[in-house]
């Protein structure tokens, strides 16, 4: 059963795209896009302080009644930020996922902070896993069981 840790170990990402929280919004936008990511860190002397999302980006700036070059982040982002832990399954991943509606997670294993895994990520493992049971069980029938 994979964990946490093996998403980010096939990511292959060695660094954690982050901004910080007096970013403005605009800043943060071209960091996700740059880094191909729909979602950042926020983070304030080495500690997460929230995460930004682009639905929180689309939701939340003209609330404001700022322009994403005006609004900084720590104005929309979301504060109390969900983790898990890195020994976690990956079935867990997904149920905190699909409860929260939410589309990121912040990977720890103590203190130490060691990625982000996304829903994609999530269902990407979960279709390697039954393509590969379904591979198994298609050579084992050729086989003759």
């Amino acid at each position: 059963m994979a964990i946490a840790r093996d998403l980010l170990k096939s990511k292959r990402q060695d660094f954690i795209v982050s901004v910080t929280p007096n970013a403005t919004v605009l800043e943060a936008i071209k960091v996700m896009a740059e880094n191909n990511v729909g979602a950042l860190l926020v983070m304030q002397e080495g500690k997460i302080a929230g995460i930004l999302s682009e639905r929180d980006i689309v939701r939340k700036v003209d609330r404001l009644g700022k322009t994403s070059a005006t609004a900084q982040v720590h104005e929309i982002m979301t504060e109390k930020v969900l983790y898990v832990n890195a020994t976690q399954p990956i079935e867990e991943c997904m149920a905190l996922m699909t409860e929260k509606r939410i589309r990121h997670l912040p990977v720890l294993q103590g203190d130490e902070l060691l990625g982000v895994i996304s829903i994609g990520d999530v269902l990407r493992n979960a279709i390697e896993e039954r393509e590969f049971i379904i591979s198994q069980l298609e050579h084992y029938i050729r086989a003759g069981g």
